[in-house]
Order: C-alpha cells, then sequence, then structure tokens
C-alpha cells in the first residue's frame, strides 16, 4: 500500500523494528502500512472516537494485518501501556493538544522511546514542550501534500537546553535546499508579523507583543532568507 506524502514523511521517521502506537489513528494507514511493509512487527492504532477506529478496522483487514495491529478507544496514550510501544505518532491534530497529551502521560520520558508528531497548528507548542521537557529534537521535514505539512521527531534526553523563541516557531528545519520547509518557516513568520503589527495598530502594550517584535528581531539578525 502506498502512504500520502504527509504520512510517508512520518513513517520515515519511524524506527525499524519498533512497535509503533498511533494516536489519532483516523483510517488506520499509517500501522497498517508500517505492519504489512515489515517495518514494524507490531502496533496499536488508537483513537478517541468509534467512528475512525471502525474504519482503522476495515483498513486492517483489507490489508490483512488485523492481527498485527490492536485497535484502542483512547483519549491520548490513557489506554496505552508503556511497555506496549516503542515510538509514539501524533498525526493530524493541533500542536497544543500534542502538547497537552504529552505533558499529562508521565512514562514519555524515556530515553527508549521515539515520539513523531504532525501538529496540523502552533507546532510552536510541542516544540516548547519538548525543549522544556528535557527532549532533543533530533529531526523535523517538511513536505507538500494538499499544504504545507511538518514533522518534528524527539527523544528523551533527560536535559534541558535553553532556546530562544525562535527556535520554537521553526525549530531545526533544513531550510537551506528544502523548498517546503523555507515555505513553512516564511509562513510561520508572515503568522507572526501579522499577529505583531494588529497589536501594534491597536497601540496594545502586552508582553505578547514584546515576544513578538523580539522573535522578529531574531530574524532579521539570523538571516534566514532574503524576501
Amino acid at each position: 500500500m502506498s502512504l500520502s506524502k504527509r504520512l510517508k514523511m512520518v513513517a520515515d521517521m519511524v524506527r525499524c523494528g519498533s512497535r509503533i502506537a498511533d494516536i489519532g489513528t483516523d483510517h488506520g494507514y499509517l500501522p497498517a502500512h508500517l505492519t504489512r511493509s515489515g517495518k514494524c512487527p507490531c502496533g496499536i492504532a488508537a483513537d478517541l472516537r468509534k467512528g475512525p477506529l471502525e474504519n482503522a478496522r476495515e483498513t486492517l483487514q483489507i490489508y490483512r494485518v488485523e492481527d498485527k495491529v490492536q485497535l484502542r478507544l483512547s483519549d491520548g496514550l490513557d489506554s496505552v501501556l508503556p511497555d506496549e510501544c516503542d515510538d509514539i505518532v501524533f498525526a493530524g491534530m493541533g500542536g497544543t493538544l500534542i502538547a497537552e497529551l504529552l505533558e499529562r502521560t508521565g512514562w514519555v520520558k524515556d530515553k527508549s522511546k521515539r515520539i513523531i508528531v504532525q501538529p496540523m497548528t502552533h507546532s510552536e507548542d510541542v516544540r516548547r514542550f519538548f525543549v522544556n521537557n528535557g527532549f532533543k529534537i533530533i529531526r523535523e521535514d517538511a513536505c507538500r501534500d494538499d499544504r504545507i505539512y511538518i514533522a518534528i521527531c524527539a527523544e528523551y534526553s533527560g536535559e534541558t537546553e535553553e532556546k530562544n523563541e525562535l527556535y520554537h516557531y521553526i525549530g531545526c528545519h533544513p531550510i537551506e535546499g528544502n523548498e517546503a520547509s523555507l515555505n513553512y518557516a516564511k509562513k510561520q513568520i508572515f503568522r507572526l508579523r501579522k499577529r505583531a503589527e494588529a497589536l501594534e495598530a491597536a497601540n496594545i502594550q502586552s508582553e505578547e507583543k514584546d515576544t513578538l517584535f523580539k522573535i522578529l528581531k531574531q530574524v532579521e539578525e539570523a538571516q534566514l532568507w532574503q524576501e
């Protein structure tokens, strides 16, 4: 079976031989692909709603991997045990929600685990969680499918590393030579600039506005690209 570009980008970050937990699995394409291809021996397809799990069940049956992937009705990782998975994927939900689900699951702070996320919005919230909780982001990537999608791969190190605010919004994307990553970074900065200018025009004095202009200054100093 073939995956969409956005899901293939996520699948490429999964380690060979790992047991996968796909949180918010929807149609179950990712665990079906990973187990059918042999990259993962088994997996868990979890979702908060019964409808998506029934869709996932059909996918697993079509590709004959229903004996390799367990279906779980689960709010985040609530119904997944620490010793049942090695690589954990959150794809297709907002970054704020992903950060909240990770925050309440203490056992993800394990050096043997790998966390792979594909936030649809507010990717800065996920990066901020990783940075503040001892995770090291080891890889980021972007691709264009029907829009620009990103993926972030992190592992727990137990060490915190100070990062500036710009990092939370752009991360360690391979901007040079990767058009999708470059466009993602530009979109992030455009979003920040638009918000800062709106606060400035309204003559609103706030910590948010100060932070936004600080980030924009960091962009200028970093000379990430030429407009």
